[in-house]
């Protein structure tokens, strides 16, 4: 598979960071407008047990946090955006309306989210869970490029998140993921929220010719994805709960 440098593809305004949580094997995102004065930065997909490490890093490269965004209700970690809360006065979480989770900011199909002179698209792309949604980097000249999409579960490096809970649906990830990511242009930068083989990025291009499931026809990937017969989700019963309340499972209020 071909590697990528995002960073001397993209303008120099642009900072990005992938960071990896091992034992849920997810991708965290840090992009900031380094050419704003402010240097405004968000995180996206964070996990509850790397977020010193990516405070840590935002302090370092003296970046001003905004915005903690999820892609959707992950099911197999705790999200650490209420942490982050927690320890960064005014920042924003954010995940989509159609989630029913609590957040900060609720994002709806078109919406954008802003940070410096830079912005993210957001596409809703249900099906792994009804609430998914796949941020985009913006388009225009003096936007990053190619583009970079963030994918959450709904497209992975040659899979796709399961369908068999969270209001999964196999057609709807189907139609979400051709609709909505497979139309942007064949050299836009692919990022999932996991990863288990080593792979880091993809594109749109690489995935329609490579992707095991998602290049077949509509019957024959709901065929697949009904015959996974893959194990219940470890975490599933301490994450989704807590992830409802923006992973602020610690800070409700408990009676005397």
């Amino acid at each position: 598979m071909a590697s990528f440098t995002t960073l001397s593809q993209s303008p120099p305004k642009l900072l990005f960071r992938q960071l990896f949580e091992k034992e849920s094997s997810t991708y965290t995102y840090l992009l900031a407008d380094c050419s704003h004065p402010d240097k405004p930065a968000l995180l996206i997909d964070p996990v509850d047990r790397t977020v010193d490490r990516d405070l840590n890093l935002v302090k370092e490269l003296g970046l001003k946090l905004i915005y903690a965004m999820n892609t959707h209700v992950h099911a197999d970690h705790v999200t650490g955006t209420g942490l982050i809360k927690g320890k960064v006065p005014g920042v924003k979480s954010v995940i989509s309306k159609a989630s029913g989770s609590k957040a900060d900011v609720f994002v709806e199909p078109g919406d954008k989210i802003s940070f410096g002179d830079l912005f993210l698209e957001v596409r809703a792309t249900p099906g792994h869970t009804m609430g998914c949604v796949t941020y985009v980097t913006g388009d225009g000249p003096d936007q990053p490029q190619p583009r970079m999409a963030f994918t959450g579960d709904a497209l992975l490096i040659r899979g796709c998140g399961r369908t068999d809970f969270q209001g999964g649906s196999s057609q709807q990830l189907y139609k979400s993921v051709h609709s909505q990511i497979f139309t942007l242009l064949k050299e836009t930068l692919l990022y999932p929220a996991h990863d288990y083989k080593g792979f880091s990025v993809t594109t749109v291009g690489e995935e329609m010719l490579y992707n095991p499931r998602l290049t077949k026809d509509e019957e024959t990937f709901r065929n697949i994805m009904e015959n996974l017969n893959l194990a219940y989700p470890k975490m599933i019963d301490v994450a989704v709960p807590a992830n409802m309340v923006c992973g602020l499972q610690d800070l409700e209020p408990k009676a005397n």
